[in-house]
């Protein structure tokens, strides 16, 4: 190989060694998490998740069961132990469309309207019979807002709904 040649050799492969450690100084964006991940943080913040069914959203909505999740809550100044509906849709629009049903959904499952809890932070809606606790409420507030990330406006998530 020609000097010319292994000079031009040598400087294509710095070229090509600095553009690997080139830095995005933008930050991504964070994707919706996964039921594991939000029952980890929950409990990061004191609240235990028990008794997990996969499929439970409380009612027989055919469109909704597959994406909820029950669960047994308490913690903080949740004493008695209140039974959570998650909904976890694929993205914001899903969240959109579907977001009326679960309401729906729930009407099968609250028996007092009056102390009926709901948080929304797309993509996920939580909903189960209160009354809730304040400090719990609040810890299953921020726990959903940290989990929720882009709120599913990046389109990703889970393939169905």
């Amino acid at each position: 190989m020609s000097p010319v040649r292994q000079a031009l050799a040598a400087l294509l492969m710095s070229a090509l060694v600095a553009g690997c450690g080139v830095v995005s100084t933008t930050p991504p964006v964070p994707s919706p998490a996964d039921f594991t991940d939000i029952a980890n943080g929950l409990s990061r913040l004191g609240i235990r998740v028990d008794h997990v069914v996969s499929g439970d959203a409380g009612c027989s909505d055919q469109d909704l069961i597959p994406t909820s999740i029950g669960f047994d809550a308490s913690g903080l100044d949740q004493t008695t132990i209140v039974r959570l509906h998650i909904f976890i849709f694929r993205n914001h629009d899903v969240f959109e469309k579907l977001r009326e049903t679960v309401d729906t959904c729930a009407a099968s499952f609250v028996t007092d309207p009056q102390t009926f809890e709901s948080i929304d932070e797309s993509p996920y809606v939580v909903a189960s019979q209160g009354p809730w606790a304040q400090q719990f409420e609040a810890a299953l507030r921020s726990g959903l807002k940290v989990a929720a990330g882009d709120g599913g406006a990046g389109g990703g998530g889970y393939p169905e709904y």
